[in-house]
């Protein structure tokens, strides 16, 4: 596999009940070289959340719903391994919202860098650091706001 050969999960029908294999394929993608300003990326963890099952419905849920045959996408982290960018280095570790592919190519400007504290923790940044942490803290913070001595049951 050269560098710009890319593995992508595509939704190819909509699910009718719970989504199994047969509503996605594994399709091989030919990537073009990154232009100025932009990125290779290769994904190393990639989020699948709640929120995904209701964007694979005809009419969407409360967000624009999936296209049919086009990679599905969502959280990702994943590492720079080419860069046209001045703002990103190869090994750079970034946030992105291309999950569903192990590589592509972004404009550097539409991913979000981290600094991860542990190199071997990088799927936190999906989950307690990331989107779903980010909901559960705002939740219960802003809008839950808990006082001293009560009890807070999840």
């Amino acid at each position: 596999m050269n560098e710009y050969n890319a593995s992508q999960i595509h939704l190819i029908k909509r699910p009718e009940g719970l989504p199994d294999q047969s509503n996605f394929e594994k399709v091989a993608v030919e990537l073009t070289p990154p232009f100025a300003g932009e990125v290779l990326v290769k994904n190393h963890y990639m989020s699948v959340d709640p929120y995904m099952r209701g964007r694979m419905r005809s009419e969407g849920v409360y967000a624009e719903p999936y296209s049919l045959d086009q990679p599905m996408y969502g959280g990702a982290v994943g590492e720079v391994i080419e860069s046209r960018d001045s703002g990103l280095a190869v090994g750079d570790i970034v946030l992105n919202n291309a999950a569903w592919q192990d590589r592509f190519v972004a404009k550097a400007d539409a991913l979000n860098k981290l600094d991860p504290f542990d190199m071997n923790r990088l799927s936190l940044y999906l989950g307690t650091l990331g989107m779903p942490g980010m909901t559960a803290y705002v939740g219960l913070f802003r809008f839950g706001e808990p006082k001293e001595g009560e009890t807070v049951f999840v």
